[in-house]
């Protein structure tokens, strides 16, 4: 049981606490300043029943390999990429929110508000879903920072595979919003996450 309180362990698990703090503590705060206190909900804070289930799947990979296969978690540079994924995931998403300001929500809008613009430029001019390709940069990078193959890769298929679905649903009302201005927008941009249109 020492291995949970080795150097890698401490470093690796105190890592992957603190990106998940500040990832769910800065969109709650981002939520606030762009929609003010009274309209944002612990729904903001993005944590679901599935999430905290992942999350612990995670915590559970690590402690096994870490007792079982302890040299599995010393590989430092594949942490370290997961770590800088991480940092990179995290500055898009934020990049993401702080360039759409209020038009950005958590929540996909099936009812147009005159408030509610088309971002094209900043972040949104490389990728049409900064939000959703930072996501799936943070999420898996988390995995690989803590070397858990197994974490690593069900995130990257179940994170996929979520965007897959939900992406095609929120341009459907993106299309009856915006018109020919989103299908423009659509042809020239990609959409962030591999593999969907």
């Amino acid at each position: 049981m020492t291995e949970i309180f080795s150097y890698t362990a401490c470093r690796q698990l105190s890592q992957m606490f603190f990106s998940v703090l500040f990832f769910h503590g800065s969109e709650y705060l981002l939520a606030i300043v762009f929609h003010g206190k009274s309209n944002v909900t612990l729904k903001s804070l993005l944590i679901s029943q599935h999430y905290v289930l992942a999350m612990i799947f995670s915590v559970l990979e690590y402690l096994l390999e870490l007792y079982f296969f302890p040299g599995l978690k010393e590989n430092w540079w594949i942490s370290n990429l997961g770590l800088l994924m991480v940092v990179i995931g995290e500055i898009i998403r934020k990049l993401a929110i702080i360039t759409a300001g209020r038009a950005f929500t958590h929540l996909i809008q099936r009812h147009h508000d005159e408030r509610h613009k088309l971002i094209t430029h900043g972040v949104y001019s490389i990728v049409r879903h900064p939000g959703y390709t930072g996501f799936l940069i943070w999420s898996v990078g988390t995995q690989i920072m803590l070397c858990n193959p197994l974490a690593t890769f069900a995130f990257t298929v179940v994170v996929w595979n979520f965007f897959h679905r939900r992406i095609p649903y929120e341009e459907y009302f993106l299309r009856q919003f915006f018109g020919s201005e989103y299908d423009e927008f659509a042809k020239r941009v990609p959409s962030g996450i591999p593999f969907v249109k």
